[in-house]
């Protein structure tokens, strides 16, 4: 993992990341369209902590996203944390539910913990082809360093 500290993270929200799943389903059910639930996603990513300047670097760099991402781990098998943040504003949301639901977990709840709330909400039909490969990239990425710091 980094050696470099991160900045302050607001996650975990919630206590489980079953309860983060649940309250992001009854967030997005208060919309009635999805014009509304993307505006809700571009104000969720406007409220990533911010990130490093330093970080913005090609180690660091998300592949598989049509926009640009960033992503950096901390922590150990107890607990993990991931800083995260994207050029686009639409992907910076789609990161703030992913943090939301993974980042601050130990390693055992990352892994034993499928991303439902992606077909609660219905993003699964409502993002573009790109932006739903640049979310599985980010999930596998969360999962796999899960897997590794697990090992």
């Amino acid at each position: 993992m980094n050696a470099v500290a991160a900045p302050a993270t607001p996650f975990p929200l919630e206590p489980t990341a079953a309860e983060a799943q649940r309250a992001i389903a009854d967030e997005f059910a208060f919309f009635d369209d999805w014009s509304e639930r993307y505006q809700y996603l571009i104000d969720l990513g406007r409220k990533l902590p911010p990130f490093p300047e330093a970080w913005k670097t090609e180690e660091h760099r998300l592949h598989g996203c049509q926009s640009l991402v960033w992503i950096v781990p901390s922590g150990d098998a107890r607990r993990l944390d991931f800083a995260a943040v994207s050029d686009s504003a639409i992907v910076s949301g789609l990161i703030y539910l992913a943090l939301r639901v993974y980042s601050g977990r130990p390693a055992a709840e990352i892994l034993a913990t499928e991303p439902d709330y992606i077909h609660a909400i219905g993003l699964s039909r409502h993002l573009s082809p790109t932006r739903s490969n640049g979310l599985a990239a980010l999930l596998g990425f969360i999962r796999d360093t899960a897997r590794a710091a697990a090992a």
